[in-house]
């Protein structure tokens, strides 16, 4: 008999964020007693990337993918299918993006935000690469310009976060994409968006924490931090009718089918 927690990741947090500044060692020691074997740190801004990199480098638990944000798309200089390519050759580089669509906060710069999306396109199509996607208020052109690019050449991608409509997780596994459930599942007043993870394969489901945002009851409305994703977990299973050590099973091996260089082996 054993009391082992299951084997979990966070597939998405932002470690570089001076919310962890001070205390890293302890946050990713706090993640692995949680249970999280594996945590992705994502750089949303390419001037940023030797500091996410390194963090990675450092502690053997820890990957990174790199994009220009869509909220950051018309602050940053225009990322190049070359550099992408580039990034992607380090080891522990597992994933193009965050990228995507942002009409919330940032609509006036949707033009620049699709073409860095379709930059950030090629570059999963270059490198086989995942592509992390970001869909706020922009529905039906995510939908269509990913389906775009699918048309020209496959790709794999995981909706990040995701919650938003219908219509656009029925988009997404269309194409044989992936959703990643937040902290946001687990929010008493999620029962639209808890109803929509129902509806898709549990083959197709990833966690994450998007920390140091959106942290899950009994930890919302303050800092989230990797650990937290067991209490995600813990709704996801309830939301699956499935056993916790079952559901967090199967969403590691999701994890490995997506994010092959990250793969627990």
């Amino acid at each position: 008999m054993t009391d082992a927690k299951p084997i979990l990741v966070d597939s998405h947090c932002h470690l570089d964020f001076p919310d962890f500044a001070d205390e890293l060692p302890q946050v990713i020691a706090r993640a692995h007693h949680a249970g999280v074997a594996r945590m992705v740190t994502i750089c949303t801004r390419l001037r940023n990337e030797p500091a996410v990199r390194a963090i990675a480098e450092t502690y053997p638990s820890v990957f990174y993918a790199a994009g220009t944000h869509p909220m950051s798309a018309a602050e940053e200089p225009l990322a190049t299918l070359a550099e992408l390519v580039a990034f992607a050759q380090h080891p522990k580089m597992v994933g193009i993006g965050e990228t995507g669509l942002d009409y919330h906060y940032s609509a006036a710069s949707a033009d620049v935000q699709k073409t860095s999306l379709r930059i950030h396109i090629q570059a999963a199509q270059e490198t086989g690469l995942p592509l992390i996607i970001h869909a706020r208020d922009a529905d039906d052109d995510v939908a269509q310009i990913l389906a775009e690019g699918l048309a020209r050449a496959p790709y794999t991608c995981v909706m990040h976060c995701f919650s938003s409509g219908p219509a656009l997780a029925a988009a997404a596994l269309d194409m044989g994409f992936y959703l990643s459930m937040s902290g946001i599942t687990a929010f008493p007043k999620s029962s639209d968006l808890r109803e929509i993870f129902k509806t898709a394969p549990v083959e197709r489901i990833l966690l994450e924490t998007d920390s140091p945002y959106l942290a899950p009851p009994p930890h919302r409305g303050r800092r989230n931090e990797p650990a937290y994703t067991a209490f995600t977990a813990a709704k996801g299973a309830e939301v699956f009718g499935l056993p916790p050590a079952e559901f967090a099973a199967q969403t590691t091996a999701n994890f490995n089918r997506l994010f092959t260089k990250a793969a627990l082996t």
